[in-house]
């Protein structure tokens, strides 16, 4: 059993190095209790995500983060899954925020690795209530500080 995490950005070096992206989510996966798993997470462009956003999700425009799960840790099944991140929209996100863009891609790489194990929010001002954001900021707040 093992947790594998590649991180690519075909368009140029991302906000968030590759190894702190991987680190990042690895920590998720086992901060979630998986032990076998396999995981992309891929910093693509606005339009890039766009693309994808329309074409799965049936929705217009570009979104910060999507996440695709395609098998989740059950009977002994590894968590396999993919994170596309637009670090074009986290940068703006960062400065509408006030927080440095690599908090805000941390922050979306922990989201998008929720999303592939199942967790989900609502939509609208609920998301930031949500049982799923709360997890996310408390992940966020341990993994980065074992990183500092």
């Amino acid at each position: 059993m093992s947790i594998a995490v590649e991180v690519s950005a075909p368009g140029g070096r991302p906000p968030l190095g590759r190894a702190a992206a991987a680190a990042l989510a690895a920590g998720v996966l086992r901060a979630e209790g998986v032990r076998d798993a396999v995981l992309s997470v891929t910093f693509v462009s606005r339009r890039a995500i766009a693309a994808l956003n329309r074409r799965h999700l049936r929705r217009r425009g570009a979104t910060d983060v999507i996440a695709f799960p395609f098998r989740g840790g059950s009977a002994g099944m590894p968590v396999v899954g993919d994170v596309y991140i637009a670090a074009d929209v986290a940068r703006a996100q960062a400065k509408r925020y006030g927080v440095p863009v690599r908090e805000e891609c941390a922050r979306l790489v922990v989201h998008g690795t929720l999303h592939v194990l199942g967790h989900d929010h609502p939509e609208g001002a609920a998301r930031t209530r949500s049982a799923m954001w709360k997890r996310q900021e408390a992940l966020l707040r341990r993994l980065a500080r074992r990183r500092a």
